[in-house]
């Protein structure tokens, strides 16, 4: 056996299921989930018509670069949405299809790494956790930086010595960020982009939570879009994965990209095709439908920002909670152990959130997780009003 599967954590909600182990929750009140990030939105229905119209695919192989068409459209999206110089993310060179952001940044992850004693992959302290189950199953090093109130949940990458920089092999970015919400600005991906010339590492950025955010006058900025703003039309060292699950309400039909650097996609590609790891054809057709629709899309955060509105209000009265930049979770402190306040407000009202010490990890003493709940704004608005309203009785009745 691969001896770095020992290295490998729990994940989240494995160790939030042991933590509930035995605990006995109340009979007269239903469940609530706020805990897992999966989208509860319907699926719109054009794509499941799609799906359903071509079954016949089932019979034909899907080719590992996918349909000309997928990659047309995605190249079309990508450049309307973050003002890119057309004709510069192209379809053949600049994208390739992946089923989902977790499978495409385990296996861009395996594809780049170089297996050196020093390696390192650099990533936010909350994160999502294949950055660093990924990195140790290619043999890296993890290197986490803290993210919280005091740097605005964006890492200071001024803090960073030089020694981790240099043996960088690839940084991550989430933005906006899981579980903050908090966008990293312009100003800071065009300094991350310097660092990564200097030290010759490449910047991956997860922005599956790019297309929820409350202003539709100012979407997120997104990294290949900052590569725009800067002249860096060939994206070099940049690659960006993007994802329908949330965008669309698509969790299952686990369609994604990963789009950027053509040198390093190139080699990611032959990765792949051995990898075997294929979208099947009628869900490419279904991607297509979901891409260049942006109606939905638009319903869809209008629903969250509804979600938002109605909760925040009241969880304010108990704690102390803010709006996010973007995404679908909040990320509130708790007035004493996030675990306690997990497992109590489990076994008191039937509502379940994640503790934050979960999506962190110690270092030095300190877990930027620890005394913070992620609280997933996925469930109806009705039951997430509920969820909120059994908080603070709880809370308040504690």
């Amino acid at each position: 056996m691969n001896p770095n599967l020992s290295l490998l954590h729990p994940y989240p909600f494995e160790k939030l299921a042991k933590l509930k182990s035995g605990a006995e929750v109340p009979a007269n009140l239903s469940a609530i989930s706020l805990g897992i990030g999966e989208p509860k939105h319907p699926a719109p229905e054009f794509v499941k018509q799609v799906i359903a119209g071509n079954l016949d695919k089932l019979a034909n192989y899907p080719t590992t670069k996918g349909l000309d068409e997928l990659r047309e459209a995605i190249a079309d999206w990508a450049t309307r949405r973050f003002d890119l110089q057309p004709g510069t993310l192209t379809p053949a060179e600049h994208i390739v299809p992946v089923n989902g952001t977790r499978e495409g940044i385990f296996s861009l992850v395996q594809s780049v790494v170089e297996r050196t004693p020093s390696a390192k992959v650099v990533s936010p302290n909350p994160f999502y956790q294949i950055y660093e189950g990924a990195a140790i199953l290619a043999g890296a090093t993890p290197h986490y930086l803290p993210c919280d109130d005091s740097n605005g949940f964006i890492p200071d990458f001024d803090q960073v010595p030089e020694s981790v920089w240099d043996d960088c092999q690839i940084l991550f970015l989430c933005s906006p960020g899981n579980p903050s919400g908090a966008v990293v600005s312009r100003e800071t991906l065009t300094r991350v982009i310097e660092l990564a010339d200097r030290h010759d590492f490449i910047v991956a950025s997860d922005e599956c939570y790019s297309e929820l955010y409350p202003d539709e006058s100012n979407p997120p900025e997104g990294l290949l879009q900052t590569c725009a703003a800067i002249g860096r039309n060939d994206y070099a060292r940049c690659v960006v994965f993007h994802s329908l699950s949330k965008r669309s309400n698509l969790p299952g039909l686990r369609s994604g990209f990963v789009a950027g650097d053509a040198d390093i996609l190139r080699d990611y590609l032959r990765y792949r095709t051995y990898h075997g790891s294929a979208m099947p054809i009628q869900h490419q057709l279904a991607s297509i439908a979901a891409w260049r629709d942006e109606d939905h899309v638009r319903e869809n955060r209008a629903a969250y920002r509804a979600k938002f509105e109605a909760v925040v209000p009241i969880l304010r009265e108990v704690m102390e909670v803010d709006y996010p930049d973007a995404g679908f979770y909040l990320w509130p402190q708790t007035p004493f152990s996030d675990e306690t306040f997990a497992l109590e407000l489990s076994e008191r009202q039937n509502v379940n959130v994640l503790p934050g010490r979960y999506l962190s990890r110690t270092v030095d003493g300190y877990n930027p997780g620890e005394n913070r709940v992620r609280m997933a704004l996925v469930a109806p608005l009705e039951e997430c009003v509920e969820a909120a309203q059994r908080i603070v009785n709880y809370l308040k009745n504690r």
